[in-house]
């Protein structure tokens, strides 16, 4: 059964009050390690971080079993990779070899008496994975009102000036057209068709080997054609694209002809039933691209964007077109981010199939409901592409000032309202959001690796938590209030 924290038995282990930070160092990890000794030596975050984690890992499960990895271990790793933008390789080898982190884990020692724990790569990749979008929001929310606590004066509310904008978080997939996309299906169902065959003997795929040569070569030449162009470009793609298609439904004739008999075998073992429905998959996507292929280069259709899918592997992805000077196309969704004045992410949401005009209002009553009590909620500020008058009319019931600029033509009452110096001091400041995303994506938030939306949605939540940890731990070292003061037989925290 998991515990909250296990102390490392060894005689020499390193308590972890008592890990030195380098409070001189610039660098994105002493921040973050900071901001987390503060909250496990803060009795009142660590309550609330860890009851949030019991939830969620332990639920109602029976206190028995083995131990498997600490709550506190799965926080320390999970922020830690995402606080340096790290794959799993990397989390691995600085979670056995770096002394501070290990420090923090609670497992490092002064190697006198043993060398501490050992984490298996897939270990880390298993318990990392525990946490879902919303309970890391629930423990986000909790870090940042602990940073609020450390600029509040006792007995007074604080009064937060919000910042919202929208950027463009993409998927790691490549850049899709119809024939790569018919390629990466066909590819894939004789994958699925190599791992069947290792386990069960099935007839007509002898050639397998040859097919996959032969539609690859065939794909290859309809790409080079399309890259270079030439005398002839339309008439020599549409003889090498009908070459290509005629492969690709022989082929996909192939499998449809195989399923029966993979049926049969799916019906007797779990594991051909999985191979089955992922065989089932690849060759829709075969069938779809097929068609699409066909319509657009031989009938010469326009395909409607609603028909298009964009990766075979992240089905979910949206193609995506700001404006923005050398982005023209991005892959993936767009991700709403809104801060304070000492540039914590109170609020971060994924936007699915949205658009930022349909945002403000659903924004402003999660922010109402998140700082009740102890808050005021001061000002609102947003970017043109988030105006509408029904959402203006609304945040004004909330915050005492909203910066929301109307694109277009203006009023005379409206030019007057964004003349305000007010107006204009606040529209200045919104701009530092710029710099709070900025931060946020070269903490591994501009790229994806993780699979499907679930996963997507889950590393931008780990992504803001680290975030908002690694702030936490500036403050904490700008303000240096984080001393502990040792004595024999039990550790307290003093707050300087």
């Amino acid at each position: 059964m998991r515990k909250r924290f296990e102390q490392q038995k060894e005689l020499d282990a390193i308590l972890i009050p008592d890990v030195k930070i380098d409070g001189k160092s610039r660098h994105e990890l002493p921040q973050l390690l900071a901001g987390l000794q503060y909250i496990f030596i803060t009795p009142e975050l660590n309550e609330k971080i860890f009851s949030i984690l019991e939830e969620k890992i332990l639920g109602d499960k029976k206190a028995t079993g083995r131990l498997g990895m600490s709550l506190w271990e799965i926080l320390v790793l999970g922020t830690a990779r995402l606080n340096l933008d790290m794959d799993y390789d990397s989390i691995y080898d600085l979670s056995n070899n770096h002394e501070v982190l290990r420090g923090i884990l609670g497992v490092h020692t002064r190697q006198v008496f043993g060398e501490g724990k050992y984490y298996p790569l897939q270990t880390l990749k298993d318990n990392v994975r525990l946490l879902d979008e919303q309970t890391l929001q629930q423990i986000s929310e909790v870090v940042v009102k602990g940073g609020h606590a450390l600029k509040k004066n006792e007995g007074e509310d604080l009064e937060l000036h919000f910042k919202s904008d929208s950027y463009v978080i993409e998927s790691t997939v490549h850049f899709p057209t119809d024939m790569n996309l018919l390629w990466d299906s066909v590819r894939k169902t004789l994958d699925v068709v190599d791992k069947f065959l290792k386990l069960y003997s099935i007839a007509r795929w002898r050639k397998r080997k040859y097919w996959y040569r032969t539609i690859k070569n065939k794909y290859l030449l309809c790409a080079n054609i399309h890259q270079r162009k030439g005398k002839d470009y339309k008439k020599r793609l549409k003889e090498a694209t009908e070459d290509y298609l005629t492969a690709c439904k022989k082929h996909s004739e192939a499998i449809s002809q195989s399923m029966e008999s993979l049926m049969g075998l799916a019906a007797a073992d779990m594991i051909a039933q999985i191979l089955l429905e992922e065989l089932t998959r690849y060759h829709q996507m075969v069938d779809k691209h097929i068609d699409l292929v066909e319509r657009r280069i031989i009938k010469g259709e326009q395909i409607p964007h609603s028909e298009k899918v964009f990766s075979i592997f992240e089905p979910h992805v949206e193609w995506i077109q700001k404006g923005k000077h050398h982005k023209g196309v991005e892959l993936g969704h767009p991700g709403l981010i809104t801060t304070d004045q000492f540039g914590f992410i109170v609020d971060h949401k994924v936007l699915v199939g949205q658009s930022d005009a349909a945002q403000p209002i659903d924004l402003a009553r999660r922010l109402k409901n998140r700082f009740k009590e102890g808050y005021v909620l001061g000002s609102m500020s947003l970017d043109r592409g988030f105006y509408s008058l029904l959402a203006k009319k609304e945040l004004q019931t909330i915050f005492c000032k909203v910066i929301m600029p109307k694109k277009g033509k203006k009023t005379y009452v409206q030019q007057e309202e964004e003349r305000e110096k007010t107006f204009v001091a606040f529209r200045k400041k919104h701009s530092a959001i710029e710099s709070n995303i900025n931060e946020l994506e070269q903490g591994g938030v501009n790229r994806v690796p993780d699979k499907g939306l679930e996963g997507f949605k889950k590393y931008v939540a780990w992504g803001v938590l680290a975030y908002n940890v690694k702030r936490l731990g500036k403050l904490v070292m700008e303000q240096k209030c984080l001393t502990t003061v040792i004595q024999p037989g039990k550790q307290r925290q003093k707050a300087a």
